[in-house]
């Protein structure tokens, strides 16, 4: 079977983590399309939009996305993320985060937040002298983030899920949610469940980090969360993500663009090679997926790293490194 998989390198060092992991999944006995696609604050540049009506239509006929680092510019006022509007157009709603330490395997959980809702929609106005930002969850939304985790934990063998809230100050919504969790947590008894304030769990996921197997939380909650528990492993730059949709899924690594590292072959490109991987399990090849993860593991584990860990290997360097031992595991 041959997978038709888009691929959007975007910005700053976008290109050179994509460059990097599509050459280390090169010698994979798995037959792929890539089409390239343009996407971002350069692709605004040139077409006007982040997201170019061509990039759609590639997308709409792909199996899924392959996505590096987009740059958002501050200062420019109808600017839309690309990222962002992707998640709204293909209605994304699940965000996946594997949080593992690859020194500390003790450290292995998940954070998965929902995707589409939440303070991040834009929804914001002028009143008075004051700016409105509009933090809105459904039931629905909510419904369907905490059934995809719980289904999540059962299928991948995850003995507790951790629902992150604030319903004791944000007793509507986050009061919803978290009885909408309960409810659900009596359909899948194999699963613990268990519920936390988002400052404690913050406080526990730095504290205790070894104690958490999934969470799963609103929109700015788990990318907040997901960020610090950057910070209990080897950092942003060995973390991937997906975001998943009924039909599509679009995966990326969790840093962004850092454009004053841009064209320099200096940056780590772990997390997107590990987001190849988790593209992998996505199309069923979880084989090869578990394959190019301990490949990365093994390399890493070797004491050859890039900067940021310690170790003085270039981005182009590294890679060599994990497609090497990728080829010797095959």
């Amino acid at each position: 079977m041959r997978y038709k998989i888009t691929v959007i390198k975007g910005d700053g060092i976008g290109p050179e983590v994509v460059n990097s992991a599509l050459e280390v999944i090169s010698v994979l006995p798995v037959a792929f399309e890539f089409n390239f696609a343009e996407a971002g604050f350069s692709a605004y540049k040139k077409h006007g939009t982040s997201l170019p009506d061509e990039t759609i239509k590639k997308i709409e006929k792909s199996d899924a996305v392959f996505f590096g680092a987009v740059t958002t510019p501050p200062k420019i006022k109808d600017f839309k993320s690309a990222i962002v509007s992707l998640r709204k157009y293909f209605d994304l709603y699940a965000n996946l985060r594997p949080i593992k330490g690859i020194k500390n395997p003790r450290i292995d959980f998940v954070v998965i937040r929902e995707n589409t809702e939440g303070l991040y929609t834009g929804a914001e106005y002028e009143r008075d002298d004051a700016v409105v930002s509009e933090r809105v969850i459904s039931r629905e939304g909510s419904y369907r983030i905490l059934r995809f985790a719980f289904e999540y934990a059962k299928q991948n063998k995850r003995k507790k899920l951790t629902a992150v809230h604030k319903a004791n100050v944000i007793r509507k919504a986050d009061g919803m949610f978290l009885e909408i969790a309960k409810e659900l947590a009596e359909d899948f008894p194999e699963v613990e469940f268990e519920d936390r304030l988002v400052d404690s769990c913050a406080y526990q996921i730095v504290r205790r980090p070894e104690d958490f197997d999934v969470i799963v939380t609103a929109n700015m909650f788990g990318d907040i969360l997901s960020d610090l528990a950057g910070a209990v492993v080897e950092g942003l730059g060995v973390l991937p993500s997906a975001n998943i949709g009924e039909n599509i899924g679009v995966f990326e690594p969790v840093h962004g663009s850092a454009p004053k590292h841009k064209g320099k072959d200096k940056v780590n490109p772990t997390a997107a090679i590990l987001a190849f991987a988790m593209l992998l399990d996505f199309l069923k090849e979880e084989n090869y997926a578990d394959i190019l993860r301990n490949s990365v593991y093994s390399v890493i584990n070797s004491g050859y790293t890039t900067y940021d860990l310690g170790g003085s290997l270039s981005c182009s360097e590294f890679s060599k490194k994990v497609k090497n031992c990728l080829r010797k595991n095959l």
